[in-house]
């Protein structure tokens, strides 16, 4: 069976690191390099908060090329798609045909991706798509992956989650109207190793930071969303 080239969505994350599992498993594609979306303001993964020192040693202990998706501070939904596009037509260009994400069940959110994916003619593939999140979680586990959560949404969570391992104690404690995988947006979290690490990214914890965001323009939300933010150094700070 001839591999066909792919871009992996990388967010830093459970989901995506568990999605380039099976991708890899697979044996079906050959994974061209990890794309992720960094806030050009603060030099950090958008919405996880994670340094991007600490993003370049997942890439390296992947051993896949680092693709990184400059967005400003504030950016609206047409600058976004702008500069998504200006990112994936050079790769498509040279021979990617798909793009894959760690998606679970989120039908509106895929359906958003596969029609921005078409501007560029490139396909998604969604390797966890419609699987149980408490399968993925226990799986992941399983596996011998590890993370700690870095963002959690306080209208979910409390702050004592911030900072806690990505384990069997922490699923038995979640609420049960929290999704096992945080698909709702949460939580978010950080995979320092795994299967597909060539050795594990060591960090240490920094500060915790509370952080607010006013509502979307154009949506009839009325409330701010608080997030709460466990920062991690690179060993050696």
């Amino acid at each position: 069976m001839k591999r066909q080239r792919a871009i992996m969505n990388w967010s830093g994350g459970k989901d995506s690191a568990l999605a380039l599992f099976h991708s890899l498993r697979s044996g079906a594609w050959t994974i061209e390099g990890l794309l992720t979306s960094v806030n050009e303001q603060y030099g950090r993964v958008s919405m996880h908060g994670v340094r991007i020192g600490l993003l370049a040693l997942q890439a390296e202990r992947l051993g896949l090329p680092l693709h990184r998706l400059q967005l400003p501070g504030d950016v609206s939904m047409e600058e976004y798609n702008t500069r998504m596009y200006n990112v994936l037509q050079p790769l498509q260009r040279l021979g990617t045909t798909h793009a894959i994400f760690g998606d679970i069940f989120l039908e509106d959110l895929r359906s958003y991706r596969e029609a921005q994916l078409a501007k560029v003619n490139l396909k998604g593939a969604f390797p966890l798509w419609k699987r149980n999140s408490t399968d993925l979680v226990r799986e992941f586990v399983d596996l011998g992956f590890k993370a700690v959560l870095v963002c959690i949404n306080e209208a979910y969570l409390p702050v004592e989650f911030l900072g806690r391992e990505l384990n069997m104690d922490l699923l038995n404690d979640l609420p049960n109207y929290v999704d096992p995988c945080g698909e709702n947006g949460e939580y978010h979290s950080f995979v320092y190793d795994g299967p597909i690490f060539s050795e594990p990214v060591a960090f240490r914890k920094g500060d915790v930071v509370r952080r607010t965001y006013l509502p979307s323009a154009g949506t009839d939300q009325t409330w701010d969303s608080g997030f709460w933010y466990q920062d991690l150094l690179l060993e050696d700070l």
